[in-house]
């Protein structure tokens, strides 16, 4: 599915100020184009030289269910820095998209400090989920998607009137616009079919992203109450998310 969205909440983003958004997704650009995931850096190698040191790169930072509740106490460190590491262009990408859409108006909300706290410690707690739930598995997780779940929710939450058009392609990529407490939602129940249907191989960790986006629409609703809802329209950022 590919979305755009264009939210109608809070006070315009244009000229808005969120270091923390835009430093987050820098140090996640940075951390990638250096890697050896991005296939950039010649002292990773080519080849299987190349494979080689990337299957290393995400065990050593990515999230191993069975290592991190082996006993090893480095492996605790794992979630907060699998939140740093994507597996490729498409994957970095797509995250950092999403985040941006959505983070700017949620850190504005919530303040800097508390919006980087809130970044990581839901991320945090979306991949311990996830290894909670397959204790034995010995795949590696990483990626930002749990974090940036969380900041769906905490949008969802904060600013539920939010127009979100969205281009579905089963209907012809017709452009239809939905406030954003219909297709975040929508968005969760995929993520539960799907998160059904993961048989553990490689791909997307769905069960992450659906504990990161309960976890972040739970902060929300207990942090700011029920007076947090925004209601005064302004105009927020564009995106497009691929899977």
């Amino acid at each position: 599915m590919i979305s755009k969205w264009s939210a109608t909440v809070g006070r315009a983003v244009r000229g808005q100020s969120a270091p923390v958004t835009y430093g987050l997704i820098a140090v996640c650009c940075l951390i990638f184009v250096i890697g050896p995931a991005a296939g950039l850096n010649p002292a990773y190698g080519t080849g299987d030289e190349l494979l080689a040191a990337q299957r290393a790169y995400f065990r050593r930072w990515g999230v191993v269910p069975a290592e991190l509740f082996g006993g090893d106490p480095r492996a605790a460190l794992t979630p907060a820095t699998a939140l740093f590491i994507h597996g490729s262009w498409l994957h970095l990408l797509g995250n950092m998209l999403f985040f941006y859409v959505f983070g700017l108006m949620a850190e504005e909300r919530m303040g800097h400090v508390q919006f980087a706290l809130f970044y990581v410690g839901c991320g945090y707690l979306a991949l311990l989920g996830y290894a909670i739930a397959n204790a034995d598995s010995v795949q590696t997780l990483v990626g930002a998607s749990g974090a940036i779940s969380a900041v769906l929710g905490a949008f969802l939450y904060l600013f539920p009137g939010a127009r979100v058009t969205s281009l579905f392609p089963f209907l012809f990529f017709l452009p239809l616009r939905f406030p954003a407490w219909v297709v975040l939602p929508f968005w969760v129940v995929l993520q539960w079919l799907a998160a059904g249907h993961d048989n553990s191989g490689p791909g997307v960790a769905y069960l992450a992203h659906l504990v990161g986006f309960s976890v972040g629409f739970l902060y929300a609703w207990v942090r700011f109450g029920r007076a947090a809802t925004v209601k005064t329209p302004a105009t927020a950022p564009e995106g497009e998310k691929q899977p």
